[in-house]
């Protein structure tokens, strides 16, 4: 399998990131690998689609190694044809409008793209949960408008979560009391001045025992790991000074990842990493969803390996091809 992976950017790369794990899992069984930024696709001048990459096709046991090749930029790079690919693993965070555009021509021209760029474009809004009524979920209003969200605050009467409903890490996620009309304001105030939408949530109590990170694919739970807060933290996430740890999925969560499954799939989801507090779905991550690694090291499973091993049965190559991207005739 001729494996591409579109990345954020080489020099932001870190030895626990899943991409790191992926690329060596992939390179372990066999397959060769073609990491790729946003900058680097291209349309040549006979109008087929192009990339610049970084080349890996013998296995590399040590991920410092690859972490440093791309950070140093020292790694070997090629142009590659887009439609030579087997399957484009899409692993770039924020969205970038670009680079979904070019997913999207690679997929017409039969190439199997992880996940799915439409489906991207859909899931990566926080007010896709917020349309699923099936998914346990906390309370949720996504909004532009303060007079919207300062009645659904008083409605809820209660601690909520206010965040952009784009973004990922923690940032600009604020929680404010019940009945602090005055922070309510100023939280939404800072995230509308983002240009975004604004997700409110009701605060879960549960929260103080941590939030869970579930790897899914293809409708399955590879593993997942506890993130317990920083002390005087209320974020999870490792960004923000988080700690993972081991865990078990009660039969409440697995039900609940049953039930987001259908959802996820019809969107063209195959890979996604769900944050769920107690039995609720906080946020669906899938434009680059981490995981992995920490899943890995505190249970001893392989969920790279696992991932990849899914990610072969998607190069049959199904879609139909466009003869737009296809060389001129001599």
């Amino acid at each position: 399998m001729l494996l591409g992976i579109a990345i954020t950017r080489a020099a932001s790369l870190d030895p626990t990131w899943t991409t790191i794990h992926l690329v060596r899992a992939a390179l372990a069984r066999g397959h060769r690998v073609r990491m790729v930024e946003p900058w680097d696709f291209e349309v040549d001048e006979r109008g087929q689609l192009t990339a610049r990459a970084y080349a890996f096709d013998e296995p590399v046991d040590d991920v410092d190694v690859l972490v440093n090749a791309l950070r140093a930029r020292t790694s070997s790079r090629r142009y590659i044809r887009l439609d030579t690919l087997d399957v484009l693993l899409m692993r770039a965070a924020p969205l970038d409008p670009s680079l979904l555009a070019f997913a999207a021509m690679a997929r017409a021209s039969g190439v199997a793209v992880v996940n799915d760029p439409d489906g991207l474009l859909q899931v990566t809004h926080k007010a896709w949960l917020a349309t699923l009524p099936d998914v346990p979920r906390p309370p949720t209003l996504v909004t532009r408008s303060p007079g919207t969200a300062a009645l659904f605050y008083e409605r809820l009467d209660s601690t909520v979560i206010v965040k952009p409903a784009r973004g990922s890490g923690g940032r600009d996620v604020m929680r404010v009391a019940q009945g602090d009309v005055r922070s309510f304001e100023l939280a939404f105030s800072r995230v509308r001045m983002r240009g975004e939408h604004v997700v409110i949530q009701g605060y879960l109590e549960q929260a103080s025992e941590g939030e869970k990170r579930l790897v899914w694919m293809d409708g399955d739970i590879l593993g997942g790991y506890l993130r317990r807060s920083a002390p005087g933290e209320f974020r999870h996430n490792l960004k923000q000074g988080g700690t993972p740890e081991p865990t078990d999925v009660t039969p409440a969560e697995q039900q609940a990842m049953a039930t987001l499954s259908p959802h996820l799939l019809r969107a063209g989801i195959r890979i996604a990493g769900v944050d769920l507090i107690g039995q609720h779905v906080i946020e669906v991550n899938a434009l680059n969803p981490g995981g992995a690694f920490h899943a890995d090291r505190l249970h001893g499973t392989d969920v790279s390996g696992s991932i990849i091993e899914r990610l072969e049965r998607a190069d049959a190559r199904t879609a139909p091809r466009r003869t737009a991207w296809a060389p001129p005739a001599p």
